[in-house]
């Protein structure tokens, strides 16, 4: 398979983290990646960097706002010391009100805060280490780094920032200053072939950058069981969460799949738990957005996204599911990575 596998391992703990980012860099994946919600991207990566050897380590994403690009810069020198040069640092604005309301964060315009966010970091990630003064003056950030020498010689003074996104404007900005971009979890073939890839385009040539020089990370929910259907009813769930967010109207709508979206939405008004969303996804949904069904199913359904992706993040499904079960599925992930790197 000509796409690079790359793997979101999920645990209870931190070390279970790592012992699947052990057994995924065995099984042959090319990146493990680590969000940011319920653990931070950044302290989870550093683990993972300290306990493999050969695999590239990355967030995905953390939350650019709700640290400062200092913070951020320091954070990045940190772990790609620690990896020997083997980071991402994967950025993403968030949403207004998890930034306001969870975070106590700034919040301005994303895509103009993002440009400025990334300038910031790159300029650090190259001189903190030579003591010159260091200044940026912006809409939403500002620096004036005066006095302040990191008395270590970085790995690299150019670390590869990737940015997620899935609206025009950002994904247009991912192509456009990113060394690579990462999907949204609901990405289907389609919906990049003929929208998000002419938005990337139309970034890189706007900078004047070559296809080859940029990464297309897409992101997936994968489910693998020799049931098929149980493997699609572990996947609904990811779906279910998302449609009951107005802001992802356009998405469904594109699929044509809006009525689709409306049920869940009253299913979630009259009171439904979340957890049990996935119950009213239907299995189209779930075939058109996520990776889900038996083995040969799923290695064909990556298949779909060669000649628009480089790569493809998968992730076992949580959304509904028992610790016990999401375990399950991630087990079945790895062991099916031989199969696409190798097929």
């Amino acid at each position: 398979m000509a796409l690079k596998i790359t793997f979101a391992p999920w645990g209870e703990t931190i070390a279970e983290v790592v012992d699947a980012a052990q057994r995924a860099e065995k099984a042959g994946a090319a990146v493990v990646w680590v969000p940011e919600l319920h653990r931070s991207a950044t302290v989870t990566t550093a683990a993972m960097a300290a306990g493999t050897s050969s695999i590239t380590v990355g967030t995905a994403i953390a939350l650019a706002f709700t640290r400062s690009p200092l913070i951020t810069a320091l954070e990045a020198l940190d772990i790609d010391e620690m990896s020997n040069g083997r980071f991402i640092l994967g950025l993403g604005s968030g949403v207004e009100r998890l930034n306001l309301d969870w975070h106590n964060s700034r919040w301005g315009k994303p895509v103009a805060h993002m440009r400025e966010t990334v300038a910031i970091i790159r300029l650090l990630i190259e001189q903190s280490h030579l003591g010159n003064r260091m200044t940026f003056e912006g809409e939403f950030e500002r620096i004036d780094i005066r006095g302040f020498t990191r008395p270590f010689t970085p790995v690299r003074t150019e670390i590869p920032i990737y940015l997620g996104g899935m609206g025009p404007v950002m994904t247009k900005l991912a192509g456009e200053i990113g060394d690579g971009w990462i999907s949204h979890e609901l990405c289907s073939p389609r919906y990049l072939k003929e929208m998000l890839s002419p938005w990337l385009n139309e970034g890189r040539e706007k900078s004047g950058r070559l296809r080859e020089d940029f990464d297309v990370v897409v992101s997936a929910a994968c489910a693998i069981d020799k049931d098929a259907k149980k493997a699609k009813r572990w996947a609904a769930g990811l779906i279910g969460f998302y449609a009951t967010v107005k802001t992802y109207a356009d998405f469904f709508e594109f699929h044509g799949m809006l009525d689709e979206q409306n049920e869940v939405i009253s299913k979630f008004k009259t009171g439904v738990s979340s957890d049990e969303l996935g119950d009213v996804v239907p299995d189209e949904m779930v075939d058109a957005l996520t990776l889900a069904g038996d083995t040969d199913e799923v290695i064909e359904k990556i298949s779909r996204y060669e000649g628009f992706a480089d790569s493809v993040k998968l992730s076992p499904p949580t959304h509904g599911l028992s610790n016990p079960t999401v375990r399950i599925a991630q087990n079945q992930i790895i062991d099916m990575i031989p199969k696409l790197v190798n097929g």
